[in-house]
């Protein structure tokens, strides 16, 4: 068990603990030494948190307290940097953008000893194909799906048709090699789902529409067959 993950494990067993808990029981439930307890007792007040008593007494914690740096295991803090890596090479500009900040704001606030652990870590997101096409800017389609608001895009379907559409954008999809928007289409009066590399232009409308946007996903993954948790 790293130190990290340690201090983590000492802060949930103090929450646990609603009355001053002794450095024993604590090193009893961890599988440590007392003396390691008091280590961490004192590093986990030098992050912030007001654990009161002293030994022989009893510990416990104040409520209040979080500890960001401390939240990550091992396995988590690897989802985080492949799901970072992966937006970095498939998202937008922006989103791409958005997930290099994201991930050294994370590696910052995270002790030394896991902060290598980022920056050397062994999940690897594989570059573009080299045939992908390269989608319209998805920034003010995710800009519409957040706010709820029509969307009027340009759009050219498989057999080359054009048509200009008002669409209700409920959610955007990434595939290894395609991008797509899954909205309710005023032309169809149906779900329809447009593949972002097909839309020419796409401009978001200061109308809301008429349903909320939690309403609409689930019709649409019960028109879809999709189970809830996608």
């Amino acid at each position: 068990m790293s130190k990290s993950e340690r201090l983590l494990a000492l802060l949930q067993a103090l929450r646990a603990h609603r009355r001053p808990v002794s450095a024993e029981r604590l090193a009893d439930e961890l599988q440590v030494s007392v003396r390691t307890i008091y280590r961490d007792v004192v590093a986990l007040n030098s992050q912030g948190a007001t654990i009161e008593g002293e030994a022989g007494i009893g510990y416990v914690l104040r409520p209040g307290f979080l500890l960001p740096p401390l939240m990550f295991g091992d396995d988590e803090i690897e989802a985080l940097v492949l799901g970072s890596r992966w937006v970095m090479q498939k998202g937008d500009r922006t989103l791409a953008a958005a997930a290099r900040n994201a991930l050294t704001k994370i590696a910052t606030v995270l002790p030394e000893d896991l902060k290598e652990r980022v920056e050397l870590s062994g999940v690897m997101v594989a570059p573009r194909w080299p045939d992908e096409p390269e989608p319209v800017d998805l920034a003010p389609i995710r800009t519409a799906i957040r706010d709820e608001v029509k969307l009027k895009i340009a759009y050219c379907d498989e057999k080359g048709q054009r048509s200009d559409r008002v669409i209700w954008p409920i959610a955007l999809a990434f595939f290894d090699r395609a991008r797509v928007v899954a909205a309710w289409c005023e032309l169809r009066r149906d779900f329809r789902h447009f593949r972002a590399d097909r839309i020419e232009k796409a401009r978001p409308l200061k109308q809301r529409y008429p349903k909320r946007r939690r309403v609409l996903l689930k019709d649409w993954r019960v028109s879809q067959n999709i189970p809830e948790q996608f």
